[in-house]
């Protein structure tokens, strides 16, 4: 079990990728207890001072009704607001969810008792999950995750043995107050895309060396014609990859399944590191409304409303499709003879040989999905509870397909790569030392080219995804571009 630092201010999209599988030990620093301390005494001090919506009020179009303080009208809103529709999330979901709610808190803006943040470590150290279905929200908080969760929590405590926990005043409102649902699938999807995004780099040069490639688009005079990070980092790792040896292509320039790579697949790197900044800055930030801060400040306010999350996923999200509709076409290349010099779809020889033919199928049934998730939930808006909430962000739709579009990627990678290592291992020509070392890493893969089956062997280029990083992220590391590109 993985222990985790809670101080709600530098939980991360990839911790919350690293921990999340499985349980894990949530531990809560002592500054962030004290700020959650102190927002705690600030709102119940401002409470009696001046309204304060959901605590004095309705929720709402009941803002305007004067509502009187009780325990009792907080147990009333969380269970009205758990009611929710829809499949049942995934354990690693769920888990992801409650560490992005419970470092939030500790970010000290909610208001919430000490014994909530404490209650809800509990429950993540216990891995005692709450059932959440799909339908959650819209992007202005993820209301009946967070109330089913605040119940869960409350029955555990009970079920434990220690004191009673109840929501109450101050708890209620504040603990649902939050995009914590859709920003813990943003994060679990960004894990898995980026992963498969510098994996696809491997792929793609293996690709790249089977069908004799001009390793012009990849040079450095390239970066000045595209000089945007990604496009720039791509051509660097692609160089470094394939080598300055390659061999010269027959071709003046490539096709753009080749060419193009740069700029399309560039594209979705930039799109992932600006989804990174979004996640870590949400997951970090007290957007509690209202927000009473450490020093008393206090603002009703629309920080909830997740237009930024919502357009950076769907930004991914498009992206993906810009660099995947590469992957078909280097596929349809690998296939045929004129590109590589080798048998038609890669057969053993044999006349009429369908070989890889059905990879390239089922990958253009995964790009069918991508594209299909990649229509932009930001553009989408509603009107709703008597028309006061008049707009919506829908990033936890944005989120959601975020994570759907992470699973039909990485299929895309992985059928480029069987397809490319079986290249490799037919052509003539060993590729570089480098290219070397990822074949080796891709000995699970089967080395028979007679017709069959090849359902197993897409499911050992998928797990083989995530081993192939290790020879990019040397070349690529996310988290010093600027020293990459200087």
């Amino acid at each position: 079990m993985r222990t985790v630092q809670v101080d709600g201010q530098h939980l991360s999209a990839d911790d919350l990728a690293g921990v999340c599988s499985g349980p894990m030990h949530a531990v809560v620093t002592d500054e962030a207890m004290a700020r959650v301390r102190a927002s705690h005494d600030w709102a119940v001090r401002l409470r009696g001072e001046r309204p304060m919506y959901g605590r004095s009020t309705g929720v709402g179009a009941n803002r305007e009704v004067v509502v009187e303080p009780s325990v009792e009208a907080a147990q009333a809103l969380l269970v009205s607001h758990a009611t929710t529709a829809g499949p049942i999330r995934s354990a690693e979901r769920v888990r992801a969810m409650l560490l992005v709610r419970l470092n939030q808190l500790c970010a000290g803006g909610s208001g919430v008792s000490p014994d909530v943040v404490a209650g809800l470590a509990r429950l993540i150290c216990d891995d005692a999950l709450p059932v959440i279905h799909e339908h959650t929200g819209v992007g202005t908080a993820d209301l009946s995750a967070l109330a089913a969760t605040a119940l869960a929590m409350q029955r555990h405590e009970r079920s434990s043995g220690t004191d009673p926990l109840v929501l109450g005043t101050d708890d209620a409102l504040p603990f649902l107050s939050s995009n914590a649902a859709a920003l813990a699938d943003a994060a679990l999807g960004l894990s898995r895309l980026s992963v498969a995004a510098r994996a696809g780099l491997a792929v793609a040069a293996l690709a790249f060396t089977a069908l004799g490639g001009n390793l012009e688009a990849f040079s450095p005079a390239v970066e000045r014609v595209t000089p945007m990070r990604g496009a720039r980092a791509t051509c660097r790792a692609m160089r470094a990859l394939i080598g300055s040896q390659a061999s010269a292509s027959l071709r003046i320039q490539d096709p753009y399944g080749l060419r193009a790579l740069p700029q399309s697949h560039g594209v979705l790197l930039d799109a992932l590191a600006a989804l990174r900044d979004t996640v870590d800055a949400y997951v970090n930030a007290p957007s509690e409304n209202p927000v009473v801060l450490p020093d008393g400040a206090v603002a009703h306010h629309g920080g909830f409303h997740a237009s930024y999350l919502a357009v950076a996923g769907d930004t991914v999200r498009n992206a993906a499709v810009q660099s995947a509709q590469l992957v078909i076409h280097r596929l349809t290349y690998l296939s045929e003879p004129n590109h590589t010099g080798l048998t038609p779809f890669l057969g053993d020889g044999t006349p009429g040989a369908s070989g890889v033919m059905l990879v390239e199928y089922v990958a253009a049934a995964a790009l069918g999905d991508l594209r299909s998730a990649a229509n932009p939930a930001a553009v989408q808006t509603t009107s709703l509870s008597r028309g006061v909430e008049d707009a919506a962000s829908f990033a936890s739709l944005s989120a959601r397909q975020l994570v759907a579009s992470a699973e039909s990627y990485e299929l895309l990678v992985a059928a480029e790569l069987l397809t490319a290592v079986r290249a490799n291992r037919m052509a003539a020509t060993p590729p570089t030392e480098t290219l070397r070392a990822v074949l080796d890493t891709c000995a699970d893969l089967p080395t028979a080219v007679a017709d069959r089956d090849l359902t197993v062997d897409i499911d050992i280029a998928r797990r083989l995804v995530s081993k192939l990083t290790r020879f990019v992220d040397l070349q690529l590391p996310e988290s010093s571009w600027e020293n990459e590109l200087d």
